[in-house]
């Protein structure tokens, strides 16, 4: 058994959001990479394959994020890869795309879904349940 840390793909065009993110998730000895669109991201996990990864919603279009989930879980390469959409589109646009049932989760091609602000210990908490779980 490897006793390298998960390694975490923070994705968002916030600069702020990622430093934040970052701090509190290498705090909970995750190894932490942060990109600001998905495009870079993909390089990135073509480099080095993500356990989980924490993507915004809303970056270069709205649905910046969906697009960026469902290309990462079309993609055999990244079976088993875990993604979160952590989004303001509810406070900022008015638009609720929250899940309601696992069934809303799977449609969305996402394993996870927090409002944003979220704070860093829910982020962290979310993050180790979803790693922990299977």
């Amino acid at each position: 058994m490897s006793n390298t840390p998960p390694l975490i793909l923070l994705v968002d065009d916030d600069i702020d959001c990622l430093e934040v993110n970052r701090h509190f998730l290498e705090a909970a000895g995750y190894q932490v990479v942060c990109c600001f669109d998905p495009e870079e991201a993909w390089t990135e996990m073509g480099r080095r394959k993500p356990s989980l990864i924490v993507t915004d919603l809303m970056m270069r279009s709205t649905d910046a994020g969906f697009t960026f989930a469902r290309r990462i879980k079309e993609d055999p390469r990244f079976a088993g890869v875990v993604v979160m959409v952590v989004t303001a589109v509810s406070s900022q646009l008015g638009y609720d795309f929250r899940p309601r049932t696992p069934a809303d989760l799977s449609a969305m091609r996402v394993d996870a879904y927090l409002d944003k602000p979220v704070s860093p210990d829910n982020l962290v908490r979310k993050v180790r349940e979803m790693l922990e779980r299977d």
